[in-house]
């Protein structure tokens, strides 16, 4: 068992790893190869993502791929998508083609408002409180006027703080909450600088208010931070047709495809176990995206199942209907995104994924990846209630398994023809290339 070690971030790179190295690996030659192999040639390029974290030892490489013809608003987007699942890209993929062919996705941004809180403890009655922070307000925007400046010459800044008692839930709890427009930023530093400025001037005026007890006057700032869950900060998504128009090579009969689906999407709606798993493959698709173009996926995580669980039970975020012979199909999804600040302007390949997108604003990003996640759920469903999902997943997952037993060019070629018309099991596929090597 290796010893606790103090000061590690000091160590050097090589440092670093030679101490894991002498304390964690028994095959000290094979474990420092695998983590040097990922280092960056590019020295310039590699000190980058070197800095990005603390104790970094090498990089963690994840597929990079695009999905094509996506057709949103009428315009056509080819969609960047970072993620390890095997089966995900293709789907995207055949969703958008599918759709392509039907008018494509429509998409628009309801609203943009984020939040922030300040969280404190009073001693002292509400209605005082509210009295004093009526007096207060005024300085709690004049004390921000220079953080909020540069964000308001842009068209953003803080929206609104009002002040809310949670005594109810948390004895001498109160908040500060407060609504912020972050434009094309994510918005972190900015929102959170506010909010600390809100809570320096919130004690700072409580210690010489007149009208408070010397009690009263000790505000305990408890902490000042952004939420995540922004409901007010919401996309929505659709794809819509005839139900004559969904026939395609696997719905010979539409609108038994159309009654099966949105049957589907209605179990989710009501049953928790169903609703985790039908949105976790929207995330598939939203997660993807986001982390491709340099956004926090934990913090949409977050928000999205909040959300979704907004009325007290989870819930499906996609929604489907069938009227006048018309099947709709739909997401509305909270997502807080950005396309300047963070990664966006630092790492490469993110600077990529957006120049590839024609370089969207948030607004617009934020309806791609809404776009992603209803696309995702399509293709899901479709899968689910004609072929089942089992058989695409596992024809993309072949070649992973393939790839862990080792499997020769040769080998795979000759197992990928096999494989076209039987099904895929990892048990089949073991079968068949010990076969094979026999």
């Amino acid at each position: 068992m290796p010893e606790a070690i103090s000061g590690f971030s000091k160590l050097s790179k090589p440092e670093k790893i030679e101490w894991l190295l002498q304390n964690y690996f028994s095959n000290k030659e094979t474990a420092h190869d695998i983590l040097t192999r990922y280092w960056n040639s590019d020295k310039k390029l590699q000190k980058l993502h070197d800095e990005f974290i603390e104790n970094t030892i090498t990089n963690f490489y994840l597929p990079f791929g695009v999905a094509p013809n996506f057709l949103i608003n009428d315009k056509l987007f080819t969609i960047p998508m970072a993620i390890e699942e095997s089966s995900v890209v293709a789907a995207a993929s055949k969703a958008a083609k599918f759709w392509y062919d039907r008018g494509g996705f429509k998409a628009k941004v309801l609203s943009t408002e984020k939040i922030g809180q300040v969280h404190f403890n009073f001693s002292g009655e509400f209605k005082k409180l509210n009295q004093f922070f009526q007096a207060v307000k005024p300085k709690l925007m004049s004390d921000t006027a220079d953080i909020t400046k540069n964000m308001e010459k842009r068209g953003g800044g803080i929206t609104a703080i009002e002040l809310r008692d949670k005594t109810d839930a948390l004895d001498h709890y109160f908040q500060l909450h407060a609504t912020f427009e972050t434009l094309d930023a994510m918005g972190a530093n900015f929102i959170n600088s506010c909010l600390e400025q809100f809570a320096r001037t919130l004690k700072r005026e409580a210690e010489v208010y007149p009208h408070f007890s010397e009690e009263e006057r000790e505000i305990e700032i408890i902490m000042s931070i952004l939420s995540n869950y922004v409901p007010n900060c919401l996309v929505r998504a659709e794809v819509f047709c005839p139900i004559e128009m969904l026939k395609s090579k696997d719905i010979t009969n539409p609108r038994l495809f159309a009654e099966k689906f949105k049957q589907a999407v209605r179990i989710a709606e009501i049953e928790p176990f169903r609703a985790v798993t039908h949105n976790k493959g929207i995330m598939n698709g939203i997660d993807a995206v986001v982390l491709a173009t340099g956004n926090d996926f934990r913090a949409i995580e977050a928000g999205v199942h909040a959300y979704a669980s907004r009325t007290g039970q989870y819930k499906s975020l996609t929604h489907c209907s069938i009227d006048h012979g018309i099947f709709k199909f739909w997401i509305e999804v909270p997502l807080a995104l950005g396309t300047v600040g963070g990664l966006t302007s630092l790492h490469p390949l993110v600077k990529l994924a957006l120049e590839l997108l024609e370089h969207p604003k948030a607004e617009e990003l934020m309806q791609i990846v809404a776009v992603a996640g209803l696309a995702q759920n399509f293709a899901a469903i479709k899968s689910l209630t004609t072929t089942g999902i089992q058989q695409g997943h596992m024809k993309m997952h072949l070649m992973n398994i393939l790839n862990q037993f080792e499997a020769t060019e040769q080998e795979k070629a000759q197992l990928i023809e096999h494989f076209k018309t039987n099904v895929v099991t990892h048990s089949a596929v073991v079968s068949a290339l010990e076969n094979l090597r026999q």
